[in-house]
């Protein structure tokens, strides 16, 4: 049972990247799945999430309007679609899992590293 995050790279300010966080060993139904990023020096923030059962979705202030997340059960992937990406973006990304009527996420991928600069 894990979480897999990819998708992270080097881009220039104004750029676009697509993060994916794909599940294995168990399936997305009754899960909500999170995006987060800690930048150096900074705490983790929660910048979207999506529960899988109905497509409900959350941004943080900072990225509404430019990051768009998605999901294909299928594939059981998560996207998170980041557009006029800015300095500030910069972070290391996570996904996790949060089982539905549970509080916290508890089942977290590796990082995938997203870097803003010209």
């Amino acid at each position: 049972v894990q979480l897999q995050a990819s998708g992270g790279g080097l881009v220039q300010p104004g750029g676009s990247l697509r993060l994916s966080c794909a599940a294995s060993g168990f399936t997305l139904d009754n899960y909500a799945i999170g995006w987060f990023r800690q930048a150096p020096g900074k705490e983790r923030e929660g910048v979207s999430a999506i529960k899988n059962f109905d497509g409900s979705t959350f941004y943080a202030d900072s990225v509404r309007g430019r990051f768009t997340i998605s999901r294909d059960n299928a594939k059981k992937t998560v996207y998170l679609q980041m557009k006029s990406l800015k300095p500030e973006d910069t972070a290391i990304y996570y996904c996790a899992a949060k089982p539905l009527g549970e509080s916290s996420y508890d089942l977290w991928g590796q990082g995938t590293l997203v870097t803003v600069s010209s």
